[in-house]
């Protein structure tokens, strides 16, 4: 079991990274699934992970504190809106364009009115 906790650690890994420069993959959640399975691993690669720039950036105030900085709340939703903004502008399918619409302000409010302000 443990060799299937450390693929799936580093397959979510992976899909963490691509997410950082791929708006549509979210990073922090395959970020937060890649230290749970490296918990269950791998102590080394959990201390790595951890350790990491990436980490600190995107997971650990959320996974220490349970809350994230409002400043860094405001840097994610911009980001956030003019990537979907884009989107919302180049797809043709208009129930597509719904559908982003709607995840955007499902982000939204998840954001700022589930996930408490540090």
């Amino acid at each position: 079991m443990r060799l299937v906790y450390f693929v799936i650690g580093f397959a979510s890994l992976g899909l963490g990274v691509i997410g950082v420069f791929l708006p549509l993959l979210p990073t922090t959640p395959f970020l937060l699934l890649s230290i749970a399975c490296f918990s269950r691993s791998s102590e080394r690669f959990e201390n790595w992970l951890r350790h990491t720039r990436l980490y600190e950036t995107y997971v650990a105030d959320f996974r220490e504190t349970g809350s994230i900085a409002r400043e860094r709340k405001k840097k994610v939703i911009v980001s956030i809106y003019i990537l979907m903004g884009i989107s919302i502008l180049l797809v043709p399918v208009i129930w597509v364009k719904l559908a982003l619409l709607a995840l955007t302000i499902f982000i939204t409010y998840y954001l700022f009115k589930v996930i408490p302000d540090k």
